[in-house]
């Protein structure tokens, strides 16, 4: 009986020790820090993104064949945090939807997570946190901090640092018009008659003509061109229209000498006006007009044309009747310049009397140097409240003065104004980046391609998204903080050194960008010098740079270090 009892008491022991074994290897201790790597270390900004890579390794023996493991980075900074993409991991046991990791071998992981950059981010730190249960009870295992700092230099970029689009002018200097006039003539004459030399037409040409020489802001020249029908052969319409052109000049020059009009003359003619004879049928309701317009791009031939087209009888007679008289012609044509307003005189007409001016002259003289743009650009939206661009130019001046609301309200005016138009579309763009919305700038600046600075508009979208190569090519020759911060970003330094040198206004964060690139090709000196400047200019640079991370190496730097405090 005593042995009986033993032999119970002994079982009992093992069975227990059994447990506390399983009990035991189904416990989960925290992981080092040392089983796990993060691409980039410093973390950096990228666009507006953070994105990391963890690439990390289960031990062997440590994953309990029973245990549901959810790992997620997480993102802390002060009192905040921002979670990233979760990966699940079950052990072998488990019939779920994780990925396996054997007990016995172990195995590694890489989890691929992104997070949003916020400006309140300071000195962050990367944390992997497990949410684990084994046998569907919860275990707790504490946050493993894997990285810490964050390289912020792609978020220098700055939407409101970039060129607003101004919208066109229009006004010319000098203005070209040309004014024509006819003088028909009947089928193989050449004679002036009466009838054409009296309408009205070309009364009101002469008139012009006439009106144009003796106004000392214009200046005129005529041009005679004299034609032949195609219809007859190429000899005898070369005769007919040279002395068409002969008739005609001969004509002018009397009225001109008569009219003490001091203009040259200058006369050609041409012989079959096939030119002229197909830009009529085409503009005409003839019936099978497409087949005369075969018959011309088939044949070059000018007998050819004329042969196959008198084939088709039925339409050679509607032919004659209508386009051909319209042929037999001297064209005449009044080529007037007219010199306008100078700048000295566009200034002080707004300055004594802005309504005699238009709109054109208007924003022309908002361009000259010394102007009262703010005050041009609001008489434009006075006098010509319906047009655009006195709006979208009066929103691009507050841009560039700093006074967004302002330059919002305006730009939204332009766009109701005209929503097609490219430039208050694209710098509505602008004001969308500024404000973090990037599909939203995507979609207005795509509408404001055509806009004069829509290509570092452009190049300010890709820079955003992180796409610096786009981004530079976008750029182009564009001197800017914001094409040098691409060209830093694709560590090409020397380009991004030459941008900032040829900025003509250099403000506190051009110095800033000088001292992050002396910074990367190692020049202390340099740092030193370009950070002077840059907290001379923007003393609020000086709190970012004390944590910014393109300078932690220069620590140790009397100068630097001495900046810094």
């Amino acid at each position: 009986m005593k042995n009986k009892v033993k032999i119970l008491f002994r079982s009992t022991m093992i069975a227990l020790f059994a447990v506390i074994l399983v009990s035991c290897s189904s416990k989960l201790t925290p992981l080092s820090p040392s089983l796990f790597s993060v691409t980039p270390t410093p973390m950096e900004v990228q666009g507006s993104k953070i994105p990391v890579t963890v690439n990390g390794k289960f031990p062997e023996k440590w994953f309990n064949k029973n245990a549901e493991i959810t790992i997620t980075p997480v993102l802390k900074w002060g009192i905040s945090e921002q979670v990233g993409t979760s990966v699940n991991y079950q052990g072998e046991k488990i019939a779920g939807n994780g990925i396996v990791v054997l007990q016995k071998q172990g195995a590694p992981f890489t989890i691929k997570s992104e997070f949003d950059y916020d400006p309140e981010m300071t000195n962050p730190a990367l944390y992997l946190r497990f949410t684990t249960l084994v046998k569907n009870k919860p275990v707790t295992l504490p946050d493993v901090k894997i990285s810490e700092g964050l390289i912020t230099t792609a978020a220098l970029a700055n939407a409101l640092t970039n060129t607003p689009a101004d919208a066109p002018d229009d006004f010319q200097k000098l203005i070209k018009d040309a004014y024509d006039a006819n003088i028909l003539f009947l089928i193989q004459q050449a004679e002036l008659r009466s009838s054409e030399l009296n309408s009205n037409n070309l009364a009101a040409w002469k008139s012009l003509v006439k009106s144009a020489d003796n106004n000392p802001k214009q200046k005129v020249n005529v041009e005679v061109l004299a034609y032949a029908s195609p219809d007859g052969g190429y000899d005898l319409n070369s005769k007919l229209a040279a002395q068409r052109e002969k008739n005609t000049t001969g004509y002018l020059n009397k009225e001109f000498k008569k009219e003490n009009v001091n203009t040259n003359v200058y006369a050609n003619y041409t012989a079959q006006d096939w030119e002229g004879f197909k830009k009529l049928v085409e503009a005409s309701s003839l019936q099978d007009k497409d087949l005369v317009l075969r018959v011309l791009s088939m044949y070059q031939d000018p007998a050819d044309r004329e042969r196959e087209i008198k084939n088709i009888s039925v339409i050679y007679k509607d032919l004659a009747e209508t386009i051909l008289p319209q042929l037999r012609r001297s064209r005449l044509i009044a080529n007037v310049e007219t010199v306008g307003k100078t700048d000295s005189e566009l200034i002080q007409a707004f300055n004594t009397n802005p309504s005699t001016l238009t709109a054109n002259e208007l924003l022309y003289t908002a361009t000259l140097d010394g102007t009262p743009k703010e005050r041009i650009y609001t008489v434009v939206t006075q006098r010509f409240p319906t047009d655009y661009r006195g709006w979208n130019n009066l929103g691009a001046f507050y841009f560039e003065n700093g006074q967004i609301d302002a330059a919002q309200k305006a730009f939204v005016k332009a766009q109701q104004i005209n929503n097609k138009a490219p430039e208050p579309n694209m710098n509505l763009g602008l004001l969308a980046m500024a404000d973090g919305d990037i599909a939203k700038a995507e979609q207005l600046i795509a509408s404001g391609s055509q806009a004069n600075t829509s290509n570092e508009a452009l190049g300010l979208l890709y820079l955003k998204k992180g796409d610096y190569n786009k981004a530079i090519q976008a750029f182009g020759n564009t001197k800017s903080n914001n094409a040098a911060l691409a060209q830093i970003l694709t560590k090409n330094y020397n380009q991004a050194e030459q941008t900032l040198n040829a900025i003509s206004n250099k403000n506190g964060m051009t110095h800033y960008l000088e001292a992050i690139v002396a910074a990367r090709t190692n020049d202390a000196t340099g740092v030193a010098h370009h950070l002077g400047a840059a907290f001379e200019a923007d003393p609020s640079l000086k709190q970012q740079a004390i944590y910014d991370l393109e300078f932690a190496k220069f620590a140790n730097n009397t100068t630097v270090s001495f900046l810094l405090k």
